[in-house]
């Protein structure tokens, strides 16, 4: 029993620094274009070359 007053702060404190590093993400904008790098992963950037294609 005596684990958890050193476990509950600990685990109250980590639960803080992480919702401090969400808001911190939501202020500096990572959420502010959702679709662009969902485009981002799908879009194709380099032109498809004809070698080794056998015709």
């Amino acid at each position: 029993m005596e684990v958890l007053v050193i476990l509950v702060p600990l685990a109250l404190s980590l639960g803080f620094v992480g919702l401090l590093g969400f808001l911190w993400s939501l202020k500096s904008g990572q959420y502010d274009d959702l679709d662009g790098a969902a485009w981002r992963a799908i879009a194709d950037d380099q032109p498809v070359s004809d070698h080794g294609r056998s015709t």
